[in-house]
């Protein structure tokens, strides 16, 4: 089944979809890897507000690569998301709603995604030009500092993930 959402995602939205529904985002979502991670995660523990709201909200777990003339965004595939799982259950307590990346998560995220009513999706891993093309807009919003680790505003339409978690903490994955 294909599902086309639109964000900011809600927990009513995330409750219909189930590990292996195809799914097509529309809206913005946000992108951060490693270092932004850390940082937000740093801002909580310094009780020091985040520079974006991430209540109903997805994360994407990308470093857009330059942009070519006449693009909203270069190349931006997703990156290994077990990397962010220390920092995750603390964002998803925030109401973070959605995270978009490839692999497997650790149990305690498994745990936070059930606890929190989320979701994780994957994206195609090796498509991040074939990507770039449902991205209609892009702006730097926090940690510019960072490059391309920076935390990223994007608008897309009709982006393309499948749900590797659901709320239910079920899991799909072609490759188990």
């Amino acid at each position: 089944m294909t599902h086309h959402i639109h964000t900011p995602l809600t927990a009513d939205a995330v409750r219909t979809l189930h590990a292996g529904d195809e799914v097509r985002i529309t809206g913005v979502i946000y992108t951060a890897r490693d270092a932004a991670h850390k940082r937000l995660y740093e801002l909580l523990e310094n009780g020091e507000p985040l520079p974006v709201d991430l209540k109903n909200q997805i994360v994407y777990y990308t470093g857009p690569a330059p942009t070519p003339p006449g693009r909203a965004i270069g190349s931006c595939g997703p990156t290994t998301s077990y990397r962010m799982d220390r920092y995750t259950p603390a964002l998803l307590k925030l109401g973070l709603r959605g995270m978009i990346g490839k692999g497997r998560r650790a149990q305690p995220v498994i745990d936070a995604i059930v606890e929190n009513t989320a979701v994780y999706f994957s994206a195609e891993g090796g498509c991040g030009a074939l990507l770039a093309n449902y991205v209609k807009a892009c702006e730097v919003v926090a940690f510019p500092d960072l490059g391309t680790e920076a935390i990223h505003r994007l608008e897309v339409e009709d982006f393309p993930v499948s749900v590797f978690c659901d709320c239910e903490g079920n899991i799909y994955s072609p490759y188990l």
